[in-house]
């Protein structure tokens, strides 16, 4: 910021002395990544700007130009003008659709064919082999342990991956994603002053909730809470979603979930979504207005295990969500609970089925050991028992050329 406006280059030994001494080593970080990005020059022991970089920074801060990149506010009053609480609802509404949808579970709102497409290419979701409607994977389940920025970020990557194959410019995407992460929450923006591009994203983005319009034909827009907080600091990011988060869990919060040494579970939440997520590795056999009990069995974690979810995402889950009585615990889940989810996983994983092909009644030793040894070399074999004289490999072709070959070997010795 001391060079934006200075004209001509700076001395490195100026620059140094700007940077306190125990700070040495960010100051050489922070030279690294200046170089890197071509934002700094160096050149004859003096360190200056660079001028594209200098100029359009000055502009953005300044707002001269027609560079935009905080966005147009609208100069006419919307006679539909929303509040911050609107905003907030149906940003709210808009995610837990998704999530519903990636739960399984009904929902007023459905998630349109572009958000189902995204799901499905970052590999949340998958169609079974069958047909009928996708289901979670094991990175989806992942993916609902996140907090809500981050799984919005998750699938923003995904989106801009997709950039070329929706014939969009990833360069213009990143940009207004980063434009979005700097409008006012609350502040009605025009859409005259966008590009093509921008204005397709808008109707993406509008399923997500990442940002609000009446209707596709309106000329203005308002960023909801998920998009001014796209580009914030992770402490700031954090504050500003807790709202968010909040609402998505309908009072469930971070510490709702309680588990006993008999396998009991009680969450003391009335989210759909919530109760959802936990009936994909439990039982459940009771619901009251503000709880739910259930049990996690070696069938239910069976089930989900079927599903793709892992026993240290279940555990993982658990584990962030624990009531706050739990969490006075050390460790927060009980030991018992923790080793047996692990183990009922173990127990799918005891036997794999390897096709292939089992040799065995071999006439002599040595044409046993012969045959073996270049299985092995081959990296066919599986399995071998050198009392009995068999063994079993993935692949026959060129075992049965070798034994032929010793055969036709042998009795030439022979004749």
């Amino acid at each position: 910021m001391a060079m934006l406006y200075n004209e001509g280059p700076i001395p490195v030994s100026t620059l140094n002395s700007w940077v306190k001494p125990e700070s040495v080593r960010e100051k050489e970080e922070a030279y690294g990544k200046l170089r890197k990005m071509h934002i700094i020059v160096e050149k004859e022991g003096q360190l200056s700007l660079d001028k594209t970089f200098q100029d359009n920074f000055r502009m953005a801060l300044t707002g001269g130009g027609n560079h935009r990149s905080f966005g147009v506010p609208c100069t006419t009053e919307d006679k539909r003008k929303v509040d911050l609480q609107f905003l907030d609802g149906y940003a709210t509404k808009q995610w837990e659709a998704i999530l519903h949808f990636m739960v399984g579970t009904r929902n007023d709102i459905q998630p349109g064919s572009g958000v189902i497409q995204l799901l499905l290419k970052g590999g949340l979701m998958e169609k079974p082999a069958n047909g009928g409607q996708p289901e979670i994977t094991q990175a989806g389940f992942s993916f609902l342990l996140q907090d809500a920025n981050a799984q919005l970020w998750t699938l923003l990557l995904q989106y801009l991956d997709m950039a070329e194959e929706l014939r969009m410019d990833s360069v213009e995407v990143l940009h207004f994603l980063m434009m979005l992460g700097s409008l006012e929450l609350g502040q009605d923006y025009s859409k005259e002053t966008l590009t093509p591009t921008q204005k397709h994203m808008l109707e993406d983005l509008r399923e997500y909730g990442i940002v609000y319009s009446l209707k596709t034909s309106s000329q203005r827009f308002y960023p909801t809470r998920l998009a001014t907080s796209l580009t914030s600091e992770a402490a700031s990011l954090r504050s500003a979603s807790a709202g968010f988060n909040t609402a998505l869990s309908k009072g469930g919060g971070e510490g709702f979930v309680i588990i006993e040494t008999n396998y009991r579970v009680y969450a003391y939440t009335d989210s759909p979504l919530q109760i959802a997520v936990l009936s994909l590795f439990t039982r459940l056999s009771a619901r009251y207005p503000n709880m739910v009990a259930g049990r996690i069995s070696r069938q239910s974690v069976r089930t989900a295990i079927k599903m793709g979810i892992t026993a240290d995402q279940i555990i993982d889950y658990l584990t962030v969500h624990a009531h706050s009585q739990l969490r006075r615990n050390n460790p927060i889940l009980p030991p018992t609970v923790v080793d047996q989810i692990r183990l009922w996983q173990i127990e799918g994983e005891r036997m794999k089925p390897t096709p292939g092909y089992l040799l065995k009644e071999f006439t002599t030793t040595a044409e046993y050991d012969a045959v073996c040894k270049y299985a092995e070399e081959l990296g066919v074999l599986v399995w071998k028992n050198n009392q009995k004289r068999s063994f079993f490999v993935t692949r026959y072709e060129q075992v049965a050329e070798f034994i032929r070959r010793r055969t036709a070997q042998a009795s030439k010795k022979q004749g």
